[in-house]
C-alpha cells in the first residue's frame, strides 16, 4: 500500500509539473535536460587589425588556429584577444605569405605565446621582418612546415582543415604564393583566400565551395571575380580592410559583384571584429558581441 501511495504521489507531481510547463512556456528539456547533445561550436573571429589580416579560429575539437597576424604593432592585442577567449595556446599558426600586413606580428606572438605547428608557403622574402620571424621560430625550437596545396592539418569525419594552394610558388608576386585554406565542419564550410589573385585562383584544382568566404586581398578587384564566386557560391563574405585605406579597398566592383550573388557582406572597417559561429549546421554572425544575423 505504501509503495502504491508513493507512486500515486510521484505521478501527481509529474502531472503538476507538465501543467506548469504548459502554462509558463517552460519546456520539458529545461526541466529534465535534452535527450540529444548538440554539436560543439566552432568560432571564427575575423579580427579588426586595420589594413591586414588576422583570423583566430576556435575549432570544435578544442584546438585553436591563427591565420595571419596583421602589422607588427598588433601582437599584444591579438594575444590578449585570444586569452580573453579562454585560450592559452595556438595549436596551428599559419602565415599565408610573407607580407608585413599578414605576418607583421608573428615574431612577437611566437616569442610571447605557446605555439604548436607553424605553416608558411615556401616563398621567402628578403626583409628584416621575415628574418626576425625565422629567428623567433628557431629560438622557440620550432620549425616552419611547408604550406601548399594538399596539406591536411585535420582530417576527421566531422572536421577537415586543409590547404587548396599554393600549387606553385610565384617569387615575383608573393600574393600568388598565398596559402588558401578551407575548413569543413559537418555541413558548414569556410574558405580563407589570403591575398590570392587570379593566376593562383585559376591554379586551384580542389573544391572551393564554401558557406563563408574571407574575400581575397582586402577586396581588391584582382582577387574576386564572377568565376570565383561561381565556384564558391558563398552565403557570407567577410572583408578584412582598413578604414580610408590608400588602396581604395574594397573595390566598388567587388561590392557590386557580392551584392549580385546575394552575399551577406561584413567589413572590419565598418563592423569591427566579425565573429561567425557554427554548430556544423547553423551559422550566426556577431559584431561587437551582438548577434545581428542568422544565415540559416
Amino acid at each position: 500500500m505504501r509503495l502504491k501511495k508513493a507512486i500515486c504521489i510521484l505521478l501527481a507531481a509529474l502531472l503538476s509539473a507538465l501543467i506548469l510547463c504548459s502554462c509558463e512556456g517552460i519546456s520539458w528539456d529545461m526541466l529534465f535536460g535534452s535527450q540529444t547533445e548538440s554539436a560543439p561550436l566552432m568560432s571564427v573571429h575575423f579580427l579588426d587589425v586595420g589594413q591586414g589580416d588576422a583570423i583566430f579560429v576556435e575549432l570544435p575539437d578544442d584546438k585553436t588556429m591563427l591565420i595571419d597576424s596583421g602589422e607588427n604593432y598588433h601582437g599584444e592585442g591579438i594575444i590578449n584577444y585570444i586569452r580573453d577567449c579562454g585560450s592559452k595556446r595556438i595549436d596551428y599558426l599559419i602565415g599565408t605569405h610573407p607580407h608585413s600586413d599578414h605576418i607583421g606580428s608573428m615574431p612577437y606572438i611566437i616569442r610571447n605565446f605557446e605555439i604548436g605547428k607553424i605553416y608558411m608557403p615556401e616563398a621567402g622574402a628578403n626583409s628584416k621582418l621575415y628574418e626576425e620571424l625565422l629567428n623567433a621560430v628557431k629560438k622557440k625550437n620550432r620549425v616552419v612546415h611547408p604550406g601548399k596545396a594538399g596539406v591536411k592539418l585535420i582530417n576527421e569525419d566531422d572536421l577537415k582543415v586543409y590547404m587548396l594552394a599554393p600549387v606553385t610558388i610565384d617569387e615575383d608576386n608573393l600574393n600568388n604564393s598565398s596559402i588558401i585554406l578551407k575548413i569543413e565542419y559537418l555541413d558548414s564550410s569556410f574558405l580563407f583566400m589570403a591575398d590570392a589573385e587570379l593566376a593562383e585562383i585559376d591554379s586551384v584544382k580542389l573544391d572551393m565551395s564554401a558557406d563563408v568566404i574571407k574575400i581575397g586581398h582586402h577586396g581588391s578587384r584582382t582577387s574576386t571575380t564572377e568565376a570565383l564566386l561561381d565556384k564558391v557560391k558563398p552565403q557570407i563574405a567577410v572583408i578584412s580592410v582598413g578604414a580610408d585605406n590608400v588602396y581604395g579597398h574594397p573595390a566598388g566592383s567587388v561590392l557590386k559583384l557580392l551584392n549580385k550573388y546575394g552575399c551577406y557582406v561584413y567589413r572590419t572597417d565598418l563592423d569591427g571584429t566579425v565573429t561567425i559561429t557554427s554548430d556544423g549546421e547553423e551559422l550566426h554572425i556577431y559584431t561587437g558581441g551582438v548577434s545581428i544575423e542568422r544565415a540559416r
